[in-house]
């Protein structure tokens, strides 16, 4: 890691929109220790600096060992989520959480899922209960109401899906119910659904768009462009703040579940391509119809269950239905209640991406 990766980690309050340094003021004036799960990942690193920047003390909770949180100023606790006792331990003297942890991806054992998700966030919730924690913002996501179908323009009045294509969705929206029903005037909770995060050091869309284009394999899946929503790192951050301002103050947000988004609306090829440019490399051409993908999906998912293969099929059920509908959301509840618009657009957030690439 060069000079310029590393001064970028701490975060000034004046860095940040004159909107996010006020939430973070009103947020220190009631909270002083703040505990974060999942603070190794790249959206729990982003709430942690901003914490960190408003004089809040943050404890973090990882599987893995994390020496940039702790150069950051995070007091660490290195733990399994399935593991009340340690989850426990690790939340005294804490005033709020954010559960933002969560195993993700489309392969694995239903196990795999369930223990750190369902059993993971039950374990937050009675720890809570446990060391008098009074509030509680959960990360979900949207796939908890995905079926398979397109969403278009979907608000949060939609039903969790009938049936899930994989264990993530459904793990997320058992855990979710979950965390919503535990809401009490003792516990405040509420939980935040942001689609697609990206920006620089993302680990998982940017890196693996630009490692398949350059690799020849980057398909557009379907004839039809479908719209998606996607949201920029620093945007899922902020809502996450202003979530935490909400429940100690007037908690209009609690027992309820948010989308969130950058509110742009994009075709899936216009947002890879924009991604490709910040690398210079060529727009995406080649598609696949969506009944190939499907059908691919289905063969290679049977194949990787009865060789009991570990690692990540190519394309699955899931990821065929994924990049063959749209996704966007009517996000009117966050900006009603929490108060939340994006303070980042995707053109200015591409220009960031841009930058980090080219380090």
């Amino acid at each position: 890691m060069g000079p310029k990766a590393m001064e970028r980690i701490t975060m000034d309050l004046a860095d940040l929109h004159p909107l996010e340094q006020t939430a973070l003021k009103q947020l220190a004036q009631s909270v002083s220790k703040v505990f974060v799960t999942g603070a190794g990942g790249f959206l729990g690193f982003a709430i942690c600096q901003r914490l960190l920047a408003a004089g809040i003390e943050v404890v973090g909770f990882a599987r893995g060992h994390y020496p940039k949180l702790i150069k950051l100023g995070v007091d660490m606790r290195q733990g399994d989520i399935s593991d009340f006792a340690n989850v426990k331990q690790a939340m005294q003297g804490c005033d709020l959480v954010f559960h933002v942890a969560s195993k993700a991806g489309v392969w694995g054992s239903k196990q795999s899922y369930f223990s750190p998700n369902v059993d993971g966030a039950a374990n937050i919730i009675n720890a809570c209960k446990a060391v008098n924690i009074h509030r509680l913002i959960y990360t979900s996501t949207p796939s908890v109401t995905f079926a398979g179908v397109d969403e278009n323009g979907i608000n949060e009045s939609a039903p969790y899906a009938s049936e899930y294509l994989n264990y993530y969705g459904e793990s997320k929206a058992i855990a979710e119910a979950m965390v919503l029903k535990a809401n009490h005037p003792m516990l405040k909770t509420t939980a935040l659904r942001p689609h697609l995060i990206w920006g620089p050091n993302d680990p998982h869309l940017v890196p693996r768009v630009i490692e398949r284009a350059k690799a020849g394999r980057l398909k557009l899946v379907g004839h039809q462009d479908k719209l998606v929503d996607t949201i920029y790192v620093d945007n899922a951050a902020y809502a996450h703040i202003l979530a935490a301002v909400d429940l100690v103050g007037a908690a209009n947000s609690a027992g309820k579940a948010y989308f969130l988004s950058n509110d742009q609306p994009i075709t899936m090829a216009a947002m890879l391509n924009q991604i490709l440019a910040c690398v210079d490399l060529p727009p995406v051409t080649k598609r696949v119809p969506a009944s190939v993908a499907y059908a691919a999906g289905v063969l290679l998912e049977t194949f990787y269950g009865l060789l009991n293969k570990q690692q990540e099929p190519i394309m699955t059920r899931f990821v065929a239905r994924q990049l063959s509908t749209s996704h966007y959301f009517d996000i009117s509840a966050a900006k009603q209640d929490l108060g939340y618009q994006p303070l980042v657009s995707i053109e200015q957030g591409m220009q960031k991406l841009k930058l980090s690439l080219s380090h």
